[in-house]
């Protein structure tokens, strides 16, 4: 029987099988030792020639860099006494990631210690802003027995404890808060006014006052340590630490006893008084009531004692010595009786006949004195010691309104003082061309009369009435005002003195018509007549002023203003100017008294006040004795 063959009993080639094998396994190899290469080429690259830049990606896993804000500098008065300190504060604080429930937690701890509603809100809104692995304050300003109540209950809150920080504190409160200022947490509208890396560690900005003017010098140079931590971001370790140097302190030229005493003289009045050194320009008091106490600023004030505060008519938040705006009435009077001299429009001796009214040529309408009966032949010297209306029409109808507003802007009316502290405002000093421009109206012959007596258009910031008067005692040289007298380093103890800043002087060709303005301001309080002859009695000095008071609202042609019977926010406004000694001015002051009526009795007094206080604390002159 045959068998058939089939494809099992073909005979193998086995030597085309052995080349086969053999052909496959060097190209195994081969690619074997491709991914070998390839894999050494890799760690070659990221080893070697990349290593510093893989190196720093590690470290960066492990070590972190941590900011150590800078201690705040500190701020005292001309005499040492200190304004603003850094003490230290009790805080509660919360690591969310240690944390299991957070909500309990809150719940719990406000069972323990007194945390409001705007605490919980101000905590919350933090919490979006930090890693779950930093601390997020709770609670500020804890007090002993809160620090004490909470260690006992330590154990019960993982993740909860109380840090320990320096805070800024005023310990004069309300004293001075329109000078100071305050600082404040930081907000997210002051971080794109920030360096980041300056303010990595910082939680707390200047907001006002020379807080604010002067947060580059108070803030000082952060530090910085370097920490190593896990995985999960927990520090380990300090690898490194350098620390932050403390800003520079500050020496304000304000005296905080002639502070107080500017500020008491104004009491439950609103109002605002200005003394500057007449040789320097140093602010010696800049007193706005009412105040405010800066304190519950620091950490986040309530919300309902902000609205009180924001919300009061009297406005306690305003600073008006540099922000209110007041029309100066007859305290320019001296300033537009020079304008007439030295423009040649009158002499001294000229005088001027008033019946107790002004007409325009032309007109009915009668432009009144405030003493309906007249002065009778009036030159310079009774027009200012008397405070005669009548005259100072004539004289601002001769002048003209734009060469009242060239020579006016000379003492600085209309323009900012420059003061070292931001937020001043610049007044109005009218012409008729800021009409035009304003407005989009002419200007009228009856507005340069009543310009002439400080009402109208024109508006001064109390600073700046002081700044004018220390110009005119100083017979032309303006001085730029200035809150800071020195900064001190806090290491070596070494004070930068801040140098006087001369302004553009007022040219004023014969001195003879200083000497008319100047003697006849010191008769305003030293004559039988003068209208602040009260204020000179007794005193062993000689004071020179000028009395204002100055209309809240209009009055009909011949009806008559009635104090009593006007509502107190509508009676007019009391101003007073003053320099002394009048021989040799070193002080100059301004002030303004809301509603107060008559500028003689109610502001001059509390010039006097802040001249007896000064002369008795400083017999010598007052930079001889600060240096």
């Amino acid at each position: 029987m045959n068998r058939r063959i089939t494809d099992r009993d073909q005979i193998r080639d086995h030597i085309r099988e052995t080349q086969l094998f053999v052909k496959r396994t060097k190209v195994a190899m081969l690619f074997t030792l491709l991914l070998v290469f390839a894999v050494i080429a890799r760690l070659i690259f990221l080893q070697i020639y990349h290593h510093e830049h893989y190196t720093t990606l590690s470290q960066n896993n492990r070590i972190s860099i941590v900011a150590i804000p800078p201690s705040r500098g500190l701020i005292f008065d001309r005499n040492g006494i200190l304004l603003a300190q850094n003490l230290p504060s009790f805080s509660l604080e919360i690591v969310p990631e240690q944390v299991k429930n957070l909500n309990a937690t809150l719940a719990a701890l406000k069972k323990l210690i007194t945390i409001s509603d705007s605490d919980i809100k101000r905590f919350r809104k933090t919490l979006k802003q930090k890693r779950m692995t930093n601390g997020v304050p709770l609670r500020f300003r804890l007090s002993e027995e809160e620090v004490a109540r909470f260690a006992v209950n330590r154990p019960r809150f993982p993740g909860v404890d109380v840090t320990a920080a320096l805070a800024r504190h005023y310990p004069f409160g309300s004293l001075a808060v329109h000078a100071v200022g305050y600082v404040g947490r930081i907000s997210e509208s002051d971080l794109p006014k920030l360096n980041a890396a300056q303010y990595s560690g910082t939680t707390h900005i200047g907001k006002a006052g020379i807080e604010k003017s002067y947060e580059g010098t108070l803030h000082g140079t952060v530090g910085v340590e370097q920490v190593e931590t896990n995985a999960q971001g927990r520090r380990l370790r300090v690898l490194s630490k350098t620390l932050p140097t403390a800003g520079q302190n500050l020496y304000l030229n304000i005296d905080i006893k002639l502070q107080a005493l500017a500020e008491g003289a104004l009491g439950a009045r609103r109002g605002a008084v200005v003394a500057l050194d007449i040789p320097t320009g140093a602010v010696l008091a800049l007193a706005s009531m009412p105040g405010y106490d800066p304190n519950p600023f620091v950490n986040g004030i309530d919300a309902k004692d902000y609205d009180a505060l924001a919300k009061s008519p009297d406005q306690p938040l305003y600073n008006r010595a540099m922000r209110g705006l007041y029309p100066p009435g007859s305290t320019v009077k001296p300033f537009i009786g020079l304008a007439g001299l030295e423009l040649n429009q009158i002499s001294a001796e000229k005088s001027v006949f008033c019946p107790g009214f002004f007409r325009l040529p032309g007109k009915q309408h009668n432009y009144r004195d405030w003493k309906r009966t007249g002065h009778g032949s009036v030159a310079l010297d009774k027009a200012i010691v008397e405070s005669c209306d009548v005259y100072f029409y004539t004289l601002a109808q001769a002048l003209g309104i734009n060469r009242l507003h060239d020579f006016m802007s000379q003492f600085g009316f209309g323009s900012k003082s420059k003061i070292d502290i931001d937020g001043e405002l610049a007044g109005l000093n009218p012409s008729a061309e800021w009409k035009r421009r304003a407005r989009s109206q002419p200007w009228y012959p009856g507005e340069t009369l009543i310009t002439g007596i400080g009402q109208g258009y024109t508006l001064v910031t109390p600073l700046q009435l002081a700044v004018a008067t220390a110009t005119l005692a100083n017979r032309g040289q303006r001085m730029q005002p200035r809150v800071v007298f020195g900064v001190q380093n806090p290491h070596d103890q070494k004070m930068l003195l801040e140098k006087p800043l001369p302004l553009k002087s007022v040219p004023v060709a014969n001195a003879a018509n200083w000497d008319s303005v100047l003697t006849a301001m010191t008769r305003v309080v030293n004559s039988d007549r003068g209208t602040a002859r009260a204020i000179g009695v007794g005193a062993d000095y000689l004071i020179a002023g000028k009395t204002g008071t100055a209309q809240v609202f209009g009055i009909k042609q011949d009806a008559k203003y009635n104090s009593a019977k006007t509502a107190e926010r509508l009676r007019d406004h009391a101003l007073f100017i003053a320099f002394a000694p009048a021989e040799q001015p070193r002080i100059a002051v301004a002030v303004i008294v809301e509603n107060g009526d008559h500028g003689a009795t109610v502001a001059a007094p509390i010039a006097r006040m802040l001249f007896d206080q000064y002369f008795a604390d400083y017999p010598v002159p007052v930079v001889t004795a600060l240096q």
